[in-house]
């Protein structure tokens, strides 16, 4: 991918660009030559980190527009678009718009019967009992390894505590998740155009997860909304492709980031995705990072309204 080298008028918009892939795209992008508009929503004690990566894509030499603001919001919105084409002039060239907000409630349907979260424990106490030993002391010896990839096979085995039942899912959640992580892409892909800010062969793309067809625990409105995100970019890939803009979805392998660490479990699915990788880890945002990057060339204009898994083969592995 040295040789590609992209159009340094072209702009990449990306919405949640501070961490995880909207970071590691906006800098892949901008080791490229593209330009870089990014909004994302920090608190003011993150931020000194945040902005070494921010200056990191500066000494690319690329021109970078950072708005610490929501991206759900119309105001912000409208006012960040408009930021963007004052120094986007003559208009029409943004070459990218990325999703990758990360906002959902991760709360459960119903309250799990104890016959689910405490599967572990009876496993724990069979084990103990096979080896003679204390379950606490057992624990305690396993503990350490959860999380590192020796102990990906015990991940069933690892300290778990009852969900809190009293925080259940409800008609709001939906809604909200609903939109921050799918309908949200359309409304800024309807602005972006009706502003005339799309350049020529423009890509959107949204980002996925294996939550769109399997059903995890306390995933239920961020599983709704990765339904609803891909129907949404079906319909930018057929309405818009007459206009040169192609939609697709990516859908990244278990990756290891602040967004994965809020889902209840998650130790325990990055511990089954490394055992079924064929290449024997997690995915990372720079392997996404790079296949967007692929997406973004004219080589790739005729992949339109599809679902891409960028995964090392996690799916397919046993």
């Amino acid at each position: 991918m040295k040789g590609i080298v992209f159009d340094r008028e072209h702009w990449a918009i990306v919405l949640g660009g501070s961490t995880g892939f909207g970071l590691a795209t906006a800098q892949k992008l901008a080791n490229h030559g593209m330009n870089i508009a990014l909004i994302h929503r920090d608190r003011k004690s993150a931020m000194v980190q945040i902005e070494r990566s921010f200056d990191a894509i500066r000494e690319t030499g690329v021109r970078l527009i950072t708005v610490n603001g929501d991206a759900l919001s119309a105001e912000a919105r409208c006012s960040f678009l408009d930021a963007l084409a004052e120094v986007s002039a003559p208009r029409r060239n943004v070459r990218l718009l990325l999703h990758s907000i990360a906002y959902g409630n991760l709360k459960p349907l119903v309250p799990a019967p104890p016959t689910v979260w405490a599967k572990p424990h009876r496993a724990r106490q069979r084990l103990a009992a096979a080896l003679g030993i204390a379950e606490d002391v057992l624990a305690q010896s396993l503990q350490p390894l959860f999380g590192r990839e020796e102990g990906d096979p015990l991940h069933y085995l690892e300290l778990t505590s009852e969900p809190d039942g009293d925080h259940c899912l409800e008609e709001e959640d939906f809604g909200r998740t609903v939109h921050a992580m799918a309908t949200s892409l359309a409304v800024w892909t309807q602005d972006i155009f009706q502003r005339g800010l799309f350049a020529g062969s423009a890509r959107v793309i949204g980002l996925t997860s294996e939550g769109n067809e399997v059903a995890l625990p306390s995933y239920a409105a961020v599983s709704a909304a990765k339904g609803a995100l891909e129907a949404v970019c079906r319909s930018i890939a057929v309405e818009l492709a007459p206009y040169g803009i192609r939609a697709n979805i990516v859908q990244p392998g278990v990756t290891d980031t602040a967004a994965l660490a809020k889902i209840p479990g998650s130790q325990h699915m990055k511990a089954a995705a490394r055992l079924r990788n064929p290449f024997g880890r997690l995915t990372t945002p720079e392997d996404v990072a790079n296949f967007i990057c692929l997406l973004c060339t004219d080589e790739a204009a005729w992949v339109n309204g599809a679902v891409i898994r960028v995964d090392g083969g996690e799916r397919i592995g046993a």
